[in-house]
């Protein structure tokens, strides 16, 4: 059931948002020089790499440096990106990936290999699902950036509290999901992102 959710609720999410993504992909063209998607490597199910689909918000060879985006003003940041992560615009092409089944709507949002390194095989439980597009710790760690920026040494902190804080609650949902509780987190996520914009 979940799957078939994933392909009807992805499909039409496509096709709704179409000419919003066409809108999206002239501004980023327009902006900065580089492709409108942004595709990197995460962990998906089973331990499996996978390319995750983003509209790219940040200048071409930002990702060469640190894997933490820290603050609301971060320069690697671009014009179109700062207004496309503030709605959460460049989490939308995921809906790519859940279609051709490499996520869900709804589960553990998915690492980079650097960072599941450090999983412990306990952790390493939670790529027994699909990973998401939003969950608890999306919720919870909405704004995340802000925390990095208070940190004396940001990727520590993530290592150190943010992430492990983030598989608790993965694993939590690993055990106790199902659908109607995926639903309610979907509505969760809009409201959130309409009530702090």
């Amino acid at each position: 059931m979940k799957r078939l959710f994933d392909i009807i609720a992805s499909g039409l999410g496509l096709l709704i948002l179409s000419p919003l993504f066409l809108i999206l992909a002239i501004w980023i063209k327009l902006d900065s020089n580089g492709p409108v998607f942004f595709r990197q490597i995460r962990v998906g199910r089973y331990n499996k790499d996978f390319k995750i689909f983003k509209f790219r918000s940040m200048y071409i060879g930002s990702d060469k440096g640190s894997l933490v985006t820290i603050g609301g003003r971060d320069p690697r940041i671009t014009r179109s990106g700062y207004f496309i992560r503030k709605f959460k615009f460049d989490e939308l092409p995921q809906l790519i990936n859940v279609f051709i089944g490499d996520m869900s709507i709804v589960g553990p949002r998915p690492e980079v290999r650097h960072y599941v390194n450090y999983w412990t095989e306990k952790q390493l439980k939670v790529l027994n699902i699909r990973p998401g597009i939003t969950d608890p710790a999306s919720i919870k760690f909405r704004n995340e950036n802000k925390l990095l920026e208070k940190a004396e040494d940001p990727e520590k902190y993530y290592i150190e509290v943010i992430m492990q804080e983030k598989i608790k609650l993965y694993l939590e949902y690993v055990k106790e999901h199902n659908f109607w509780y995926d639903i309610k987190l979907i509505f969760k996520t809009f409201w959130v992102i309409i009530k702090e914009r």
